[in-house]
């Protein structure tokens, strides 16, 4: 459901209600979409870094320096012909 501005500001408790029930409402502000309108949920559960350790695993030369790629990038141009 699309709505303007104008409408959502006076009937923004119905259109939050129709948010909670699964319906998708757009604001639109000059005929544009201008926001969604979504319910707010809590986070089940907190995230916390270093899910993945020991998961996963680079290869001994992983920062090694690849010459053949440095080379390339380094003696790239852009524009050919117009050095």
């Amino acid at each position: 459901m699309k709505v303007n501005m104008h409408e959502a500001k006076s009937q923004l408790s119905r259109l939050a209600r129709r948010a909670w029930q699964g319906e998708e409402v757009v604001i639109c502000k000059s005929g544009q979409p201008w926001l969604r309108l979504i319910p707010y949920r809590e986070r089940l559960e907190r995230r916390l870094p270093g899910g993945l350790e020991g998961q996963i695993r680079f290869s001994a030369d992983f920062d090694a320096d690849a010459g053949e790629i440095s080379a390339s990038s380094e003696n790239y141009t852009l524009f050919p012909g117009t050095e």
